[in-house]
């Protein structure tokens, strides 16, 4: 074998390795707190436990609460940002972070919101369709 093919095979397969690797990396999958141990950019998804206090810090320049997951586990959130407007209004909250001591420290937060189309009614609907299309 000539050694120019050699390395381009080399080439090849450490390129497609390491992409495979990148990309096995952004996928990332729902977990629960006790999962979230360990583990960098977990995503858990819960609901936010109103029973309990929450609030920003203008010391510490963070907003906390607690957040419940799928599996029933309340934990402290930490979110370094200021409360996002419709965090009451949230019906579920999906948090990306990672836990340390007990405390999730959430980089990003997205919120699924009730949306205005859920109770809409399909006459009402198919009347604006209607409208638009004449």
């Amino acid at each position: 074998m000539k050694p120019k093919l050699i390395i381009g095979i080399v080439a090849i397969v450490g390129f497609t390795s390491l992409l495979m690797y990148n990309f096995g990396n952004s996928i990332s999958t729902y977990v629960n707190f006790e999962q979230a141990s360990g583990m960098e950019g977990a995503h858990v998804v819960g609901t936010w436990d109103d029973s309990q206090q929450y609030g920003f810090s203008m010391e510490s320049k963070q907003f906390s609460f607690y957040m419940k997951d799928q599996e029933g586990n309340t934990r402290r959130v930490v979110y370094p940002k200021s409360k996002p407007n419709n965090f009451e209004q949230a019906e579920k909250l999906v948090v990306i972070g990672e836990m340390e001591d007990g405390v999730f420290y959430a980089n990003e937060m997205l919120m699924k919101c009730p949306s205005k189309y859920n109770n809409a009614d399909a006459a009402e609907f198919e009347k604006a369709n209607t409208s638009k299309s004449s």
